[in-house]
């Protein structure tokens, strides 16, 4: 989806970063959350229709826990990644329906270790060392692929989604614009951040970057 707010997924050998642009459309409504804890251990965020995103967000969280009750483990990222999209692909085939107008990062750690997959409306999955979607989608794509390196430490994958973000941001970067979820290796847990962590995380990076 390129027309949605731009969202990023990076991942290190430490864990996964999701960052994604936050935006108030109205004085009047609270802007729409776009990262999601799928899992304990699996997060996403979206670019495109909400509302196409809810539906799939609900099925992809009965999937996590339906593997739970069947084999009595997590779900790996892969498996749910593939069955989101086997719906998404369902969508494309049949006449009176439209396909999804929703692209995903989703990211989180299992017994592979960190893992970060997009998907396509059409259902399409490819994994990723870094991946970008939205509106800002070429511009942080050229970037990452300039400024990306597979032995970056977990604090330089924050600070690499930052400043992939604030390429494309109106105004730069602020707590109140932004949403971020990680996954690290060393608890194995998905946890969105909150406002005051990220404020925290955005001066580390105006300090690094200086």
């Amino acid at each position: 989806m390129r027309k949605g707010l731009t969202a990023v997924g990076i991942r290190c050998s430490e864990g996964v970063v999701l960052i994604a642009e936050r935006k108030e459309f109205s004085p009047l409504m609270e802007p729409v959350d776009k990262i999601y804890q799928i899992d304990e251990h699996i997060g996403l965020v979206f670019s495109g229709i909400p509302s196409d995103a809810r539906v799939l967000i609900d099925r992809a969280r009965v999937e996590a826990q339906i593997n739970r009750l069947v084999y009595d483990e997590p779900i790996s990222v892969e498996t749910l990644t593939r069955r989101i999209c086997d719906l998404k692909q369902i969508y494309t085939q049949h006449a009176g329906v439209r396909p999804f107008g929703v692209a995903f990062i989703i990211g989180g750690i299992d017994f592979n270790g960190p893992e970060l997959f997009g998907t396509d409306p059409w259902g399409a999955y490819r994994k990723y060392y870094a991946h970008v979607i939205g509106a800002g989608e070429a511009t942080v794509r050229e970037f990452l692929e300039k400024e990306y390196k597979k032995e970056i430490s977990f604090k330089e994958a924050i600070f690499l989604a930052l400043k992939a973000l604030e390429k494309v941001m109106e105004g730069g970067i602020d707590a109140e614009k932004i949403e971020m979820g990680i996954a690290t290796v060393a608890e194995g847990k998905f946890r969105k951040l909150t406002k005051e962590e990220i404020a925290k995380y955005i001066e580390e990076y105006k300090k690094f970057k200086t």
